[in-house]
């Protein structure tokens, strides 16, 4: 037995004594190391050494670069969400100003709408009654310019007898109506035939305080300012012009509103004098 054990240590001792540690090492270098002629392994092996420190900082260098794009794509969204904020929240601050102004086409258009019903009924009514007093033409279809006919005055007065020997069939009148009708005025004027006195001057203007603002009165219609109109050219008494050349002078709007405008600042100043109907 104890021979056994002897040789079988001999045995171990010369394996160990037989094994070359050179060899052995350069089975490890082996395995660590490449060979010299493959250049796809050096390539591959240069790129897992992270002991170079130029590798080192190109491995930092690109981590850096990572960490930044999230950082800048975080910034970028947080800068379009501040100004699609920025944008709402102008577009809200406009719509409250604007919101805040009364608009005034609502209100022009409501005007409209009162003065279309008012002047359609009355335009209704006169041709409804039909009678020779007056009659209505609308100037080229427009409901807010009317040209009317005044057929008849007082029969007893020198304006009737003037109209007779003229062969004046009626007097001619244009009406225009403003945007506040009936609220404020029509305007009026006399277009033919060329009158003298009766409260009519220059171009036609009427000189009656019912077609100003202060004495206007929503309650009058068209028919009941002609009558007012017819009564004042007999109070006045007017009388057709026949003196040669002024005669067939036309009168101008232009001329009917100025005259207008400063007949009134003279009348506010001084009062107004308008006739009854009944002395018509």
């Amino acid at each position: 037995m104890a021979t056994l054990l002897r040789k079988i240590g001999l045995i171990r001792l010369h394996d160990r004594d037989t094994e070359d540690p050179k060899h052995h090492q350069g089975s490890l270098k082996g395995t660590k190391g490449t060979p010299k002629n493959n250049k796809h392994c050096q390539t591959a092996n240069d790129t897992n050494i992270l002991s170079t420190p130029e590798i080192k900082a190109r491995k930092l260098d690109q981590h850096g670069k990572d960490k930044e794009k999230p950082g800048k794509d975080a910034k970028e969204k947080q800068q379009q969400q501040q100004q699609q904020q920025q944008q709402t929240g102008g577009g809200g601050n406009k719509s409250t100003a604007a919101s805040s102004v009364p608009p005034l086409a609502p209100h022009r258009h409501h005007c409209t709408q009162v003065r279309t019903r008012r002047l359609m009924k009355e335009l209704q009514e006169i041709r409804r009654l039909g009678d020779s007093f007056i009659t209505v033409e609308l100037v080229e279809e427009n409901l807010f310019d009317w040209n009317v006919k005044l057929h008849q005055v007082d029969k007893d007065s020198a304006l009737w007898q003037d109209m007779k020997e003229t062969s004046t069939e009626f007097i001619l009148l244009n009406v225009t109506f403003p945007d506040n009708f009936p609220f404020s005025p029509p305007f009026m004027r006399v277009l033919t035939p060329r009158l003298e006195n009766g409260y009519v001057l220059d171009g036609g203007a009427i000189c009656m305080e019912l077609l100003t603002p202060r004495g206007w009165s929503s309650a009058y219609t068209v028919e009941a300012v002609m009558r007012q109109f017819a009564a004042s050219l007999v109070k006045g008494q007017g009388r057709i012009c026949r003196k040669a050349g002024k005669s067939k002078k036309a009168f101008s709007r232009k001329e009917a509103e100025a005259t207008f405008k400063s007949l009134v600042k003279t009348h506010e100043k001084y009062g107004w004098v308008s006739p009854p109907v009944s002395d018509g």
